[in-house]
């Protein structure tokens, strides 16, 4: 009976352990999530999950809004674009965020046994709220630095400003990376790809227009004589045409 009696609790708490494996929680009830959420849900993202257990998709009715809060660009966005906050306050945020962010890019990167990407489009999710990030996180990292120095426009201030602007342009570039693993992605996550080069790109040469983009476009054009997707190699045109008109307006 004592033997019986301890193979059941035995089988209890190993059913317990289990369910509380998959028993994952979110914070879905919060309208934005912060910096501490992120941290919450990285983890459990990254190391909560089974080898072979699914992590959330936006194909899955039941997990979507897991992935749809993660990838939300709001969650920044209502910091770091509220102009009642302190510069420093929220260059501090952004910084916060972008460190989670990094961490957030090692969520989807699972491939398959034909090195497919298993989470492509969720992948790229994290890419661009990654991309829309640094717009803000850089910005406000130069007005920063403009507002707590003495002459905001001497050469040295200039500099660093310049050399911010140059590092996170080869961030942007760090993207059309992805062009390599051109066959890893499903058809819809090379149109995904491409949408993310029309988007961020457009809006990283719209703020800063004078910025040198010789490297991207040097990329760009390396990646359109290997990519063999239409949708992909559109977005590259278009990128190379608008660094082009944009040389050209500073010649005029």
């Amino acid at each position: 009976m004592i033997i019986i009696r301890y193979f059941f609790l035995a089988f209890l708490c190993l059913t317990l352990i289990n369910c509380k494996t998959e028993d994952h929680k979110f914070p879905l009830d919060k309208r934005y999530w912060d910096t501490n959420d992120y941290n919450d849900v990285i983890i459990e993202l990254r190391f909560g999950y089974k080898k072979d257990e699914k992590k959330p998709t936006f194909d899955n009715p039941e997990k979507r809004m897991i992935v749809q809060k993660l990838t939300d660009e709001q969650n920044f966005k209502i910091v770091l674009d509220d102009k009642e906050l302190g510069i420093k306050h929220r260059s501090n945020i952004a910084t916060e965020f972008f460190n989670q962010w990094k961490d957030m890019h090692q969520i989807y990167q699972q491939t398959d046994r034909k090195d497919k990407y298993l989470y492509d489009i969720e992948m790229l999710a994290v890419w661009q709220f990654g991309l829309d990030l640094q717009l803000d996180y850089f910005k406000l990292g130069n007005d920063d630095i403009k507002e707590r120095s003495d002459d905001p426009n001497s050469p040295k201030v200039k500099s660093v400003i310049n050399s911010n602007i140059g590092t996170l342009i080869e961030n942007y570039t760090i993207y059309l990376d992805e062009i390599n693993n051109e066959k890893a992605f499903s058809e819809e996550g090379k149109v995904k790809l491409g949408k993310g080069i029309d988007i961020y790109f457009s809006e990283l040469i719209r703020i800063y227009p004078n910025a040198n983009y010789s490297g991207i476009k040097r990329k760009a054009e390396l990646m359109l004589k290997k990519s063999k997707n239409d949708n992909v190699k559109s977005s590259l045109i278009k990128l190379i045409k608008l660094i082009n008109s944009t040389k050209n307006k500073d010649n005029t």
